[in-house]
């Protein structure tokens, strides 16, 4: 495998162009889903590192969370009641994990549609409702409710996505445009009619042929019919043609520039039109594979290509929301082993998968950038250090990467550097070296929880002349975060390291 040397140099003065959004919004499945224990366990353990702020998931009018039911009464009139039981316990759980929901309405309820259009193995409704009238006192109802529960000032602080996917036909009956412009009207007179200050958008599409229409399409009908429209909401993948092989997909991906260039077209689309030039827009969803079982979700390389996406992003978007958190997640039935490519940053049992390093390690720069390229970001602290995230992606062939990092210091400096890749964090390996098992004894759980951490080590850092020298190496698909901080020494009298240590 070849080697590719490479020096980063920062002088003192210099600022990078890079918009950190990783902190805004992650993606989950269906919304009953969060009833579950495990889920909660993992909710809370990724949420603990990654810090998020709001969360967008399916199904908030699904029949699992139960809110729409109707009834004949005694005398053959239709009756609908709203039970909001599970939408509070869900709600709860959210807010008890410091997020708050990205709430994207949909789908239908069965009784509200005369169609049997449905999705996934749960059977999700994604026709449109029998009558108009129905679907908006569902949202009114809904919207209300959560106001009165949570306060109008919070719950109008919860962006509101209508539908997902409608360019889809599974997702919605038919891909019909027309029908969707017709919900989208009638829904956001709903969300304002309850809520005039919530933040209301769409169209919510996945790419493919036709795709960026829908945005020309959803903004010319919003300026023509005086239809509000706060922001503008995509989804990106990057996976091509895929290989089936038995349940499981496998793709190569598009490169990371292609994915940038797709939502660089989006934007331009949406400021041609000067009433809505600049209104922000939001990646409600992205990854590498759109399938729930596409292995890459559980590699390292799909670490490298997120920390490549998370390095870009904010020059495009005004937010963006992987999908998904955790592998509690049922769109084509329920997980039966605790590696199956899964979305998630988090493998059932609470196992971390590389990629949840990458949100971890992005979601720690906060400071002044000062550099950033394809493979390494890089920030000025407040104390005086640096810390940055660099990545060994390797889209044009295999290589190891040797970098010589320069920056501007004085004084003793300490690099301190967590590093993923294939040999020291790789759960993956682990359970395949295993056997692949089906279902893990506690010893082989805590193990592949254990091969889920990064490595921890600190490098030299030579100081001379006001530049701090650090040299790491990086093999195929290592992610590194990195600090290089001033060393302040305290003496403690009579401790001396150096007598068994060496030094």
């Amino acid at each position: 495998m070849k080697t590719v040397e490479k020096r980063i140099s920062v002088r003192a003065g210099d600022s990078a162009q890079f918009r950190n959004l990783t902190r805004l919004c992650v993606g989950t499945g269906r919304l009953d889903l969060a009833l579950h224990g495990e889920y909660q366990r993992q909710l809370r353990a990724v949420q603990e590192l990654c810090h998020f702020r709001y969360i967008r998931g399916h199904g908030i009018f699904s029949d699992q969370m139960g809110i729409c039911r109707v009834h004949t009464d005694g005398e053959g009139r239709r009756r609908t009641e709203y039970c909001f039981t599970y939408l509070d316990r869900v709600m709860d759980a959210y807010l008890d994990c410091g997020l708050r929901p990205f709430l994207e309405l949909g789908f239908m309820p069965a009784a509200l549609t005369d169609s049997p259009n449905t999705l996934f193995y749960w059977n999700a409704h994604t026709a449109p409702p029998r009558e108009l009238d129905e679907w908006t006192a569902l949202v009114r109802a809904t919207l209300a409710h959560l106001a009165r529960r949570y306060g109008k000032k919070e719950v109008s602080d919860w962006p509101c996505e209508i539908w997902n996917e409608p360019n889809l036909p599974g997702f919605w009956e038919n891909a019909d445009k027309k029908k969707y412009l017709e919900l989208y009207r009638a829904t956001v007179g709903a969300v304002k009619d309850v809520l005039p200050d919530m933040r209301v958008g769409g169209p919510a599409i996945c790419g493919g042929t036709g795709s960026q229409e829908w945005i020309a399409d959803l903004l010319a009908f919003c300026r023509d019919e005086k239809v509000p429209v706060d922001f503008v909401t995509r989804h990106a993948y990057m996976a091509q043609t895929p290989e089936r092989r038995g349940r499981y997909l496998y793709h190569r991906m598009s490169p990371v520039k292609d994915l940038i260039a797709e939502m660089c077209e989006s934007r331009r689309i949406i400021d041609s039109f000067p009433e809505y030039r600049g209104i922000p827009m939001y990646k409600t969803e992205f990854n590498t594979s759109y399938s729930p079982f596409c292995p890459i979700h559980d590699t390292n390389l799909n670490a490298v290509t997120s920390a490549a996406l998370l390095g870009s992003l904010g020059d495009v978007a005004d937010g963006y929301s992987y999908w998904t958190f955790g592998d509690v997640f049922e769109e084509q039935g329920i997980p039966s082993r605790p590696f199956h490519g899964g979305f998630g940053m988090m493998a059932n049992g609470l196992i971390p998968k590389p990629t949840l390093w990458a949100f971890t390690f992005f979601s720690k720069l906060q400071g002044e950038p000062v550099y950033r390229d394809d493979c390494a970001v890089l920030v000025r602290r407040e104390d005086g250090g640096y810390e940055g995230v660099l990545w060994n992606l390797c889209e044009d062939g295999d290589r190891d990467l040797e970098i010589t990092l320069c920056l501007p210091m004085e004084g003793e400096a300490a690099a301190l550097m967590e590093r993923v890749d294939e040999k020291t964090c790789n759960p993956l390996r682990a359970w395949h070296e295993m056997g692949e098992p089906a279902d893990l004894d506690p010893e082989q759980l805590s193990f592949l929880r254990a091969a889920g951490q990064p490595a921890a080590e600190t490098l030299a850092a030579q100081v001379r002349e006001g530049t701090a020298v650090i040299r790491l190496e990086m093999e195929k698909n290592a992610l590194v975060h990195l600090r290089v901080l001033p060393v302040r020494r305290e003496k403690d009298e009579g401790y001396d390291y150096s007598y068994y240590c060496g030094e």
